[in-house]
């Protein structure tokens, strides 16, 4: 296997499946994969046939956090020197996977098919929902490993589950079982392990199905009424709303309403 085959991305049906695909480390991520990573990402949000993105893992576990394994006994800086010599810590944050998912338009489900711990939590909060097998577990250890969740967690974590239980999460580190992270508000529905993609596959189906312009407009508008006011936030939604107006695919969805069936949104 090369290293561009580290982050796989297959379109099938309007949706686009994302794997990391380096099972034999538990999907540990490496600086190639990185930057591969964002990249798809970004392939699949400008591809107009997507109209859902699915991210998952290969193998057991979703993402242990960054590759470290290799740097037993290095100082340099970070300590985070890829098997490269690519030095992660010079990334460039605005290019990195989290910025990356809180960016784009396109929804994302992640698929979280095993453990999701440190940089790989961050990743699996950033995505838009998330259903996790039945064998899944979150393990927020950053504070055990002398760190901080730093991409993105730290923001999010309060935001879906309010702050005391987010101080919990991160302080203890302790590591949560998928009904635990269910119950919490971190996924929203557990699913038996076997049958994890069909779930996943159902519902990115019926996203899909959807006005493609008005799901990125409503994605769009809830990640800014996150740091705006509710008047900006009614604001901004009627100059997206005027736009859609105009879209052959909102003339479909009220044609299909009066005449009850199916509607056959193109994207335009």
């Amino acid at each position: 296997m090369t290293k561009e085959d580290e982050v796989l991305l297959e379109v099938s049906n309007r949706i686009a499946t994302i794997t990391l695909n380096a099972p034999g480390r538990m999907n540990t991520i490496s600086g190639v994969m990185l930057d591969l990573l964002s990249k798809k990402l970004l392939e699949a949000d400008r591809n107009p046939e997507v109209r859902c993105i699915v991210l998952t893992g290969a193998g057991r576990a979703f993402c242990a956090g960054l590759d470290l394994g290799s740097q037993a006994g290095k100082t340099e800086s970070l300590g985070v020197l890829d098997d490269t010599g690519a030095n992660m810590a010079e990334f460039d944050l605005r290019e990195a996977p989290p910025i990356v998912l809180h960016g784009i338009d396109t929804p994302v489900i992640c698929a979280l098919n095993g453990g999701a711990a440190g940089y790989g939590l961050d990743i699996a909060l950033g995505c838009d929902i998330r259903i996790a097998a039945d064998t899944a577990k979150m393990a927020p250890g950053f504070a055990k490993r002398g760190i901080l969740p730093e991409s993105g967690g730290t923001w999010l974590l309060p935001r879906m589950v309010g702050y005391a239980r987010a101080a919990e999460i991160a302080f203890t580190g302790r590591t949560l079982m998928a009904e635990e992270c269910f119950e919490m508000g971190l996924v929203n529905k557990v699913v038996p392990a076997d049958q994890l993609m069909d779930h996943v596959m159902d519902m990115a189906g019926e996203i899909a199905s959807n006005a493609p312009l008005a799901v990125r407009a409503i994605k769009r508008m809830m990640r800014a009424a996150e740091t705006e006011t509710f008047e900006q936030n009614v604001h901004h939604v009627f100059l997206q709303l005027l736009p859609l107006f105009r879209t052959k695919d909102f003339k479909e969805g009220v044609a299909a309403f009066i005449e009850k069936r199916p509607p056959n949104f193109i994207g335009r």
